[in-house]
């Protein structure tokens, strides 16, 4: 079945248009999005109020009434898409007017050069028509370039739609449009220009291959439909996002959560210590003083209470393999500073540094990390991972940091590349921080394969699983002072 393109595209449901808006609801809280019963309703208001065939609009009434967090909003918009399609079946314009096609060569096949010069020119004009356009043309390249035939039936591909495409070879001929065919010279003389122009055509032509991936996933959907399409096409939350897996884009996006994950974590520390004023019982002196009473301890006698902060050391491996968990971590850590008496940060490849210095208040986070990475004396050797060396090497140069007030926090996958992992040291750094805590962003079915020493440094400090940000936030949350 065709539909008008631009409208709603609402499948008939069971239960009428509510139904549907409790399955959508549904799908966004299997997700992890947490949408309450007094939000549900709010969406329904809000959709008798919306005109249905203005899609967008039910998109943005939607969203301001089931979102808390910005950074879930590409999933709600994956989500959307395959609840509220723009269409069912094949798009067709439904105005009549001649319809956009693909173009052809003599004997029948795709003309793939003159599809790339078609491409580009309707991306170089950008105007509301020749976006209609590249819908149209994206709902035929999905149709015709990326079928295939997989073992549960037809299927469809983002990749092979856009495989013999090459939209990333679109970006000169699209910056040569912008830019009205300048000459080099003339380019060179308008550096400011030139990158507007640059960055334009970089996000149209990634507009682009999200509208394919789109389109892809709502015909998918068609024949697996939605919520199997749901499980593995939709983008995960951004605290579900593993550090290890994550693009550069996704880390962007989890590092735009630091600050109300630590504003969240700060207000439950604060709830904690308010309950802990009083101070713990001393069970010792409650017995002694129910003696007087035949022994029921009517009387409670609590212990002093000690407000003072604690002191944090942490220890994190900047290599390669881990730097963005490590990144995201320290982030989280500095936020939490006021929290402490003192932090110290340590950093290490295959040596280890002092690091605390590029990390000063109100400095800027991104900046600190490369600064650290050029001028912090963290490679000794082959620029290897080496936890035996780097922690043997705090234990000889910096022990005096840590205290009997000190929690040592070590961040690191613990990829040792089989060398010796130096467990004494280890042991001996254990025995004089009040804490010691080590958070390894890999999964814990991976812990002891390969060069990984994880599991014998898990037998000497607590190892702790902190894939993503959502288990990071509860980890740290343990581990905070009282």
């Amino acid at each position: 079945m065709a539909v008008t393109a631009g409208r709603s595209g609402i499948p008939a449901a069971p239960h009428g248009l509510p139904g549907h808006l409790v399955d959508f609801v549904e799908a966004l809280r299997t997700r992890g999005i947490a949408v309450g019963p007094s939000e549900t309703v709010d969406a329904g208001q809000v959709m008798s109020v919306l005109d249905l065939l203005d899609r967008e609009a039910v998109r943005e009434g939607l969203a301001c009434a089931l979102l808390r967090r910005p950074t879930h909003r590409a999933t709600y918009d994956a989500l959307f898409d395959l609840w509220f399609p723009a269409a069912v079946g094949q798009r067709t314009d439904g105005s009549g007017d001649a319809e956009i096609e693909i173009p052809r060569g003599e004997n029948g096949d795709v003309d793939f050069e003159a599809l790339r010069e078609l491409i580009a020119g309707l991306l170089v004009d950008g105007s509301a028509e020749s976006m209609q356009l590249i819908e149209q043309l994206t709902a035929r390249l999905v149709e015709e370039l990326g079928q295939y035939q997989s073992a549960k039936g037809p299927s469809f591909s983002a990749y092979q739609a856009l495989r013999e495409v090459g939209p990333e070879t679109l970006v000169t001929r699209i910056l040569d449009g912008l830019l009205g065919n300048a000459h080099s010279e003339e380019r060179q003389a308008d550096d400011y220009a030139t990158e507007i122009a640059r960055r334009t055509a970089a996000q149209r032509i990634a507009d682009f291959r999200k509208m394919v991936e789109i389109e892809t996933r709502r015909r998918s959907a068609e024949q697996l439909g939605k919520e199997r399409v749901a499980s593995y096409g939709v983008p995960k939350l951004a605290e579900e996002v593993d550090f290890l897996r994550a693009s550069d884009t996704e880390m962007q996006t989890l590092k735009r959560t630091v600050t109300p994950l630590a504003r969240k974590l700060a207000s439950r520390l604060a709830a904690r210590r308010k309950r802990a004023r009083a101070g713990a019982i001393d069970l010792r002196k409650t017995l002694r003083k129910s003696m007087s009473t035949g022994g029921v301890p009517i009387d409670l006698v609590l212990r002093k209470p000690r407000p003072a902060r604690p002191e944090l050391v942490v220890l994190c491996d900047v290599s390669g393999s881990v730097a963005g968990f490590s990144n995201f971590t320290l982030l989280l850590v500095h936020a939490l500073r006021e929290q402490f008496a003192r932090v110290r940060v340590f950093a290490f490849i295959d040596t280890t540094d002092e690091v605390t210095r590029f990390f000063d208040s109100g400095t800027d986070l991104g900046a600190s990390m490369s600064r650290m990475i050029r001028e912090a004396d963290l490679i000794a050797y082959d620029g290897h991972s080496d936890y035996g060396n780097a922690i043997g090497v705090f234990a000889e140069r910096f022990a005096h940091s840590l205290t009997s007030r000190s929690s040592l926090l070590i961040l690191g996958d613990a990829r040792n590349n089989y060398r010796d992992p130096n467990l004494a040291s280890l042991a001996h750094l254990a025995t004089v921080a009040k804490h010691t805590h080590w958070l390894n962003p890999e999964p814990r079915g991976q812990w002891g394969g390969g060069d990984s020493a994880a599991n014998v440094y898990a037998d000497v400090v607590p190892m702790h699983e902190c894939r993503n940000a959502q288990q990071l936030a509860a980890v740290v949350a343990g581990l905070l002072p009282v």
